[in-house]
């Protein structure tokens, strides 16, 4: 799943193709919906974000938002989601089917007769998550309205109280997106590992010395993921990522920084990897599927 840092990639990217520092600003041609499950709004008719230049790329946690004509194009890449970028898209209209293609975005050509560059999102597998909203406020997104403050923007001492106040696994508190906008599997199993702490840890327990750990820990992992994710295109940004990533879907893997194995806990529809010597003092957790196998 896209998170915080690769987000922010895409929105640092697309920037560079729709608001140059050398050149007018993009509009939107066209917006193809290729899924009916996709589009979410139906009050703000696509034909807004053409009624002017874009203005603006943004984001608010995991959601990406390209503002134009006064409306704002507001997406979510879910779980299997992704963004598709070509300077030079393929002229016709797509036509609707069952594959991976969600929704088309064209833009016009900076000269007349010339390529239409523009993005897809794509979706794989057959769980349909990816949303996209039309909206004229970002908080009619329901989402957006229910987020959290963002990673970078909560201080040490407001983490420690939202720490204490949560009766649940630390891991859980990490992921809610209410809590802390941004981070998501991968990320939280990161900011864990490199704060030496077990992801089922109860967050209301631990120790004024493990909250400030965390915190660091939070703050230098996202930190690292948004360096190696700026200046890249929408394309290499999912593999430098997965390159990047020290414990997350990198079971039976050695650690790199004590070489023990990284294991997983496997969940119905998810997953989270750890190191034991680093994380649990050498003990395995439970995985919860295969426990109720073997009974």
């Amino acid at each position: 799943m896209p998170e915080m840092p690769e987000v922010q990639g895409l929105v640092d990217f697309l920037r560079s193709k729709l608001l140059p520092e050398d050149d007018a600003p993009a509009r939107v041609a066209d917006v193809e919906v290729l899924s009916f499950s996709v589009l979410k709004t139906a009050e703000v008719p696509l034909d807004a974000l053409k009624e002017g230049p874009v203005t603006a790329v943004g984001r608010r946690g995991k959601f990406l938002i390209i503002t134009a004509g006064g409306a704002h194009l507001v997406i979510h890449l879910a779980k299997a989601g992704w963004l598709r970028w070509s300077d030079a898209l393929k002229p016709g209209k797509l036509r609707p089917g069952k594959g991976a293609m969600a929704l088309r975005v064209r833009f016009a050509p900076k000269d007349p007769g010339g390529d239409e560059p523009g993005f897809d999102l794509t979706e794989a597998g057959t769980k349909k998550s990816l949303a996209v909203y039309v909206v004229r406020g970002v908080e009619e997104v329901p989402g957006i309205a229910r987020l959290g403050p963002e990673a970078f923007d909560v201080d040490q001492e407001t983490f420690a109280a939202l720490v204490a106040g949560h009766r649940g696994q630390i891991k859980g508190l990490l992921r809610d997106q209410s809590v802390i906008a941004g981070v998501g599997n991968a990320y939280s199993d990161e900011i864990l590992h490199a704060a030496h702490l077990s992801p089922f840890a109860n967050a209301s327990k631990l120790t004024p010395e493990e909250v400030e750990r965390l915190y660091q820990a939070m703050g230098a992992v996202l930190e690292s993921a948004i360096e190696n994710a700026t200046g890249r295109p929408a394309a290499e940004l999912k593999d430098s990522k997965r390159r990047a990533l020290r414990v997350h879907a990198r079971t039976g893997e050695l650690c790199p920084v004590c070489g023990d194995t990284v294991r997983e806990v496997s969940f119905a529809d998810s997953s989270l990897q750890y190191c034991p010597t680093c994380q649990t003092g050498g003990k395995l957790l439970a995985d919860r599927r295969l426990s109720k196998l073997l009974k």
